[in-house]
């Protein structure tokens, strides 16, 4: 499983997709469950990360969820339109 930080806006974005993409090859099963119950502070720079995620996930030929999403998350991913890229457990 991967952990997303407490804080993860613009300024972290970078330095958080090159962290998550480095563990994510080291994910052994067909489903990638990244955390986001940590998540405080966040833009939609979190949204990114996200799909970034989700895009060498599926290159993998992987799926991806995101377990505890927080509702002011979940708001921005549907006001983007990509909600359904991003289901959640």
């Amino acid at each position: 499983m991967l952990i997303l930080p407490a804080e993860l806006t613009h300024r972290q974005a970078r330095a958080c997709a090159q962290l998550l993409l480095q563990g994510l090859q080291g994910e052994r099963g067909s489903q990638i469950v990244v955390d986001a119950g940590p998540l405080v502070t966040f833009d939609s720079s979190a949204l990114a990360v996200l799909l970034e995620c989700r895009r060498a996930a599926v290159a993998e030929q992987k799926g991806l969820v995101v377990k505890s999403m927080p509702a002011g998350l979940a708001s921005l991913a549907g006001l983007y339109g990509v909600a359904e890229l991003l289901p959640t457990v």
